[in-house]
């Protein structure tokens, strides 16, 4: 079984200053993404920072709302996270075993931070884990453009040595490209 992690694509972490790289792209692949996991029975997880430890990200305010063109349904799961490691403490790791879900795709922002430590920590805990290489974004950083950072870690992630499973980094285009996938939109 596969899961979709949707990270910490919140109204604060992309509304000015705080500009994204292909921020609209970024959301129409996230959809995209979302709706084959549904007709495929595969489950999604939107995943938020409460960043109340901050004052920052405090449930229930305009920050910490999932963005309103991210298409969420009544049976996907909403994790609520305080680290940028979305295992640190949630219950994603509890759901995803009691689902029997061993195969996560990653997906959100920030590339660099919570994506990143997530990522890292699920090869640790034995998940196959693949990144939908453009289905998430960053800001740019000192020194460094939003793009660079977002390749950078593509890099990285494509080049690391697994625990046990697997780690991929794939385009968005190639996943849905996928003979399963096209199956599952033709049965639309």
């Amino acid at each position: 079984m596969k899961a979709l992690l949707i990270i910490d694509m919140q109204r604060g972490s992309f509304t000015p200053p705080n500009t994204r790289f292909d921020t609209e792209g970024v959301i129409e692949r996230i959809n995209n993404l979302s709706g084959y996991f549904r007709q495929t029975g595969n489950k999604i997880f939107f995943i938020q920072h409460n960043g109340t430890k901050n004052n920052e990200f405090v449930p229930g305010t305009p920050e910490w709302q999932l963005l309103p063109e991210l298409n969420m349904l009544s049976e996907d799961m909403v994790i609520d996270k305080t680290a940028n490691d979305c295992f640190y403490e949630s219950e994603l790791d509890d759901l995803l075993k009691k689902f029997n879900i061993d195969e996560l795709y990653f997906t959100g922002c920030a590339t660099d931070f919570c994506v990143d430590s997530t990522v890292r920590s699920a090869i640790t805990k034995r998940y196959d884990v693949t990144v939908v290489k453009d289905g998430h974004t960053t800001a740019d950083r000192p020194g460094l453009k939003a793009q660079q950072v977002i390749a950078h870690h593509n890099w990285v992630w494509a080049n690391m040595t697994p625990v046990k499973n697997e780690i991929k980094v794939i385009p968005f285009d190639v996943i849905m490209d996928d003979p399963m996938c096209l199956l599952a939109r033709i049965a639309q």
